[in-house]
């Protein structure tokens, strides 16, 4: 499986709280819901439901799952929500127990102390896309780790001066390939890198 990785970010790097005010105001965050003045349904919705459509999983780290699972469950009957919800979804996270994942169906919950490994095993076992978005924390770690096979990244024309990101500060150079880059309307940089060496 590769893992393929779906963000809304700032110029600056940030991807915290994309879609409303309360959604992560960790650290003072003042910006949630910054993307929607951006958010472009052909352009940018549409490179979430390509990636979405070459996934056979999800994965997430617990604040982003909570998030998903309050919302995906009751909106059944929606064609993207009927999606969400069917695909196998797994969740990393040190605080939730069995009982707390089966407030999304075909949760599978992977322990915070067994994540690198376990999400090793999955990118080596058969199949489509392990697809992840939001997520920072567990994204940094995967990147670090060297477990991020492709970025779609969502370049939006903002500053916000600080927040989270999902770049490791560990001073290691990690090269990548830009694949792709087509612009939107809204001035969104939707932009595709792969794993790569300089070669």
């Amino acid at each position: 499986m590769r893992i393929v990785i779906s963000e809304f970010i700032s110029l600056d790097g940030v991807v915290q709280a994309p879609g409303a005010p309360d959604e992560d105001t960790e650290g003072g965050f003042a910006h949630g819901g910054w993307t929607h003045q951006y958010f472009d349904p052909e352009v940018v919705g549409g490179a979430f439901a390509d990636a979405l459509s070459k996934a056979d999983a999800l994965l997430f780290g617990r604040r982003t799952w909570q998030m998903m699972a309050a919302a995906w469950p009751e909106r059944a009957g929606d064609p993207f929500a009927d999606q969400m919800n069917s695909f196998k979804k797994y969740v990393v996270s040190g605080t939730l127990g069995e009982a707390d994942v089966t407030a999304w169906n075909n949760t599978t919950l992977i322990p915070g102390a067994e994540a690198v490994a376990r999400v090793r095993e999955l990118r080596e076992s058969d199949g489509g896309d392990l697809s992840m978005m939001g997520s920072p924390t567990l994204v940094r770690t995967l990147l670090r780790e060297g477990l991020v096979d492709e970025l779609r990244l969502m370049r939006m024309p903002v500053i916000l001066g600080g927040g989270k990101t999902i770049f490791p500060e560990d001073g290691v150079k990690r090269p990548l390939q830009l694949v792709s880059t087509v612009t939107s309307k809204t001035g969104v940089d939707v932009c595709v890198y792969r794993a790569g060496d300089e070669g």
